[in-house]
């Protein structure tokens, strides 16, 4: 039985799959990057860095944490504060290389005002 997946998931699955091939290139080199996932919401954005060789979340930040203190977690300025967040994070726990996972979501407005502020705090991808 095959079962029927939505648009979201594919696009998501498909972005994943480009990313692991990535990941076995650099294998061969030994130099496997934590990925930085992007989930975005109509009120929220969430950013986490995962390792998912070990499978656990090393580094999170979203538009919801107290100390961004933000009025409104729906637009341009608040995602660019929290990719400089997930970036001061990531640099907390020892990474400074990630590729950049947008999941189902085009790299425009929010997602990209998230990855020019995770690139300003110091994350390189």
């Amino acid at each position: 039985m095959t079962v029927k997946l939505t648009g979201q998931q594919r696009r998501s699955y498909r972005t994943r799959n480009k990313l692991r091939q990535v990941n076995i290139l650099r294998n061969a080199t030994r130099d496997t990057r934590p990925r930085l996932s992007v989930h975005r919401t109509g009120q929220h954005i969430y950013a986490q860095i995962i390792d998912d060789v070990k499978g656990v979340t090393l580094a999170a930040a979203s538009t919801l944490d107290k100390e961004l203190k933000l009025k409104k977690g729906s637009d341009v300025d608040a995602a660019s504060k929290v990719g400089k967040l997930v970036a001061e994070r990531a640099k907390k726990a020892g990474v400074e290389k990630v590729q950049f996972d947008r999941g189902s979501f085009v790299y425009h407005g929010r997602v990209k005002a998230l990855a020019e502020g995770a690139r300003e705090g110091g994350l390189e991808f």
